[in-house]
């Protein structure tokens, strides 16, 4: 399998793991109390794991990470705060609650980034067929966290 189905699995793999990990890191933080903490153990394992990762597949030159505009590199930013919210938010609000906020954000995100073709993402223009699609995901989100009794 490659292509389009791979992507698709993998990102699906990926969504699915999301809410486990705020779960899991919830669950850390609450246990050993605190929040930061839980999240500074997520990074260093998910550090160790990107090493070998980046080992196994050949490490890029040194010449490479300093072209790259450091505007790119304000991703890990973006992790941490996540990473330390969730970690927070979640055991008082919710996994489910807080994960859907999140995939709420992240709908105008790639909306708006995909629209523009912010960062160098592939400009795929936001057409009214898109909208509609977007805003159905958007209600499917806010139902999903309604308590239907």
């Amino acid at each position: 399998m490659t292509g389009w189905p791979l992507y698709a699995l993998v990102m699906l793999a990926t969504g699915i793991g999301i809410p486990i990990m705020a779960a899991l890191n919830a669950g850390l933080g609450a246990r050993i109390g605190s929040a930061p903490a839980a999240s500074c153990i997520l990074f260093a394992l998910a550090l160790a794991i990107a090493v070998a990762a980046t080992w196994l597949t050949g490490t890029p030159r040194a010449a490479n990470w300093a072209e790259a505009s450091p505007v790119y590199y304000a991703g890990g930013a973006f992790v941490a705060f996540y990473v330390l919210a969730v970690t927070w938010i979640a055991p008082r609000f919710g996994v489910a609650n807080a994960v859907f906020f999140v995939l709420l954000g992240q709908l105008v995100s790639a909306a708006a980034i995909d629209h523009y073709g912010l960062f160098g993402a592939p400009r795929v223009p936001l057409s009214l067929m898109r909208t509609a699609g977007l805003t159905l995901m958007a209600l499917g989100v806010f139902l999903a966290r309604q308590p239907f009794r």
